[in-house]
């Protein structure tokens, strides 16, 4: 009897939808955002960081069901899933999203 690699329960299912929450997250606080400090003046490079921020979550957002069938796809062959480009993406989102709020914070000082 051979053991499986994978879990055949919803973990994956699971992890799409955190990814999901994550992505609609990063595009609606980054409109938000972006919005906020055009209206209270800020210099034009914090709305620039807060809408690369939206651009991120949704290019991750658009990207979801791709990533759940490699995922599923990976997990069913016993591959090595390869994530860079979404995590890269998630990464960019965040650290632009603070590079905004840090200039929000000191401009607004």
């Amino acid at each position: 009897m051979s053991a499986q690699i994978w879990d055949p329960g919803l973990q994956s299912e699971r992890t799409r939808l955190a990814w999901v929450r994550s992505a609609v997250a990063m595009a609606a606080g980054g409109i938000s955002a972006a919005g906020l400090a055009a209206r209270a003046g800020l210099p034009p490079v914090a709305v620039a960081a807060f809408v690369l921020t939206a651009l991120c979550g949704g290019v991750l957002l658009a990207r979801t069901g791709t990533r759940f069938r490699r995922v599923q796809r990976a997990l069913h062959n016993g591959e090595p899933l390869d994530e860079q480009a979404d995590v890269l993406l998630a990464w960019l989102g965040t650290l632009s999203l603070v590079a905004g709020a840090a200039i929000f914070v000191l401009v607004r000082a």
